[in-house]
Parts: C-alpha cells; structure tokens; sequence
C-alpha cells in the first residue's frame, strides 16, 4: 500500500504550517517553493484541507493559509483520509459479500488486524509530535 503523491503533498504542507504554529499565515507559493509542490497541484490540495476543516484560506494582502486546530489537534489519518478517502488495504475488510471467500479466508483476519493497526497509529499520530523533535 503507499499513499498518493497527492497525500504526501497534504502531510508536507500541513507540517510547513504546524512548524510555522497556529496562527501564522503562509502563501501558498512560499509553501510550494520551499516544499518542491507543484503550484497548482498544491492549490488543489489546500483547497481540499480547507473543505475537511484543517486548514484555513483568506485572499488579499494578509491572505494566506493557516491551521483551522492547533497542531495537536490534526491527526496524520485525517490528512491522509481528507485527500484519498478512506484507508483500505483490501475490500473483504470493508465489504461483506466482495469476496466469496471470505468465510474460510484465513486472510481476512490478518487483513483487519493489519487495517486496524495501520489507522490506529495514524489516528495516534498528531502534527504536534513533529514539533517536539
């Protein structure tokens, strides 16, 4: 499994704003510049950040993005799930019936447990913990 280059995009910025701390406002371009983002691309994906309620937009002379929360209060998960939905390692996790396996698999056990591992830490994992290091 691997994440998009759209999400990892999504990580990077909302990082570059975490470091920056609630509060203080960055330019988009200054946030692609020194992140190596496409300009446009990164458009997108604050836009998207925006509408999940992470992050905050305003146009003008003081416009710019900022952290909706506190750094402590963004998880890794609802970054990663705001830009590629929910995490899913395999569809008999989440479907019942998509598989005609699924009662004798001795897969899917393992499959859920390793979902569940996965977006607990990820829900574990806040932006403030970066800040600390």
């Amino acid at each position: 499994m691997q994440i998009t280059r759209q999400a990892d995009y999504a990580v990077r910025a909302v990082l570059y704003l975490s470091r920056l701390g609630q509060g203080n406002r960055a330019a988009t371009s200054q946030i692609a510049e020194d992140q190596h983002i496409p300009p446009s691309f990164l458009a997108k994906i604050i836009s998207q950040l925006s509408i999940a309620g992470l992050l905050h937009t305003s146009r003008g002379a003081r416009g710019g993005v900022t952290l909706a929360r506190a750094a402590e209060e963004i998880t890794l998960l609802e970054v990663v799930e705001s830009i590629d939905g929910p995490i899913r390692l395999n569809e008999c996790v989440h479907s019942d019936g998509m598989c005609s396996f699924t009662e004798s698999c001795p897969l899917v056990s393992i499959w859920q447990d390793a979902q569940s591992d996965l977006v607990n830490r990820l829900k574990d994992t806040n932006f403030g913990q970066f800040l600390e290091k």
